[in-house]
């Protein structure tokens, strides 16, 4: 059994996927970029900006399933240049307060809309 998470705060999938799939008592959310969910916007040039709007994508989607960071259990971030972890990394933490999940950061040759950061998490329906 799987439930079909769609957020009207987030931006419309690009392609033929969900914003997440609750299944097992996991919430799956598939990679969000930088794009603004009302004008489909994209947020580039500013690596922070950038981060901050996919994270706030992530946010609006978990909220969707009445679930928050605190429920993160895994992610993956995808970076078009490592030398963009800091700052990616900085803006990140910011939306955790404690008991970081687990993660992996991975530099890619090319993200989908030519953007420069891509993340998508895995969230714990009971913590």
């Amino acid at each position: 059994m799987k439930k079909i998470i769609t957020s009207p705060n987030a931006p419309s999938p690009v392609g033929p996927y969900s914003h997440g799939v609750i299944s097992n008592g996991f919430l799956f959310v598939s990679g969000q970029v930088g794009k603004k969910p009302v004008t489909g916007e994209l947020v580039l040039g500013d690596i922070k900006s950038e981060t901050h709007q996919v994270m706030e994508n992530i946010k609006a989607i978990l909220k969707e399933a009445g679930l928050d960071f605190n429920h993160v259990v895994k992610t993956t971030i995808y970076l078009t240049d490592m030398n963009n972890f800091a700052q990616v990394n900085e803006v990140y933490g910011s939306f955790f307060s404690s008991e970081y999940p687990a993660r992996e950061t991975v530099e890619v040759s090319k993200l989908p809309l030519n953007v420069n950061v891509e993340i998508s998490v895995v969230a714990a329906k009971t913590p």
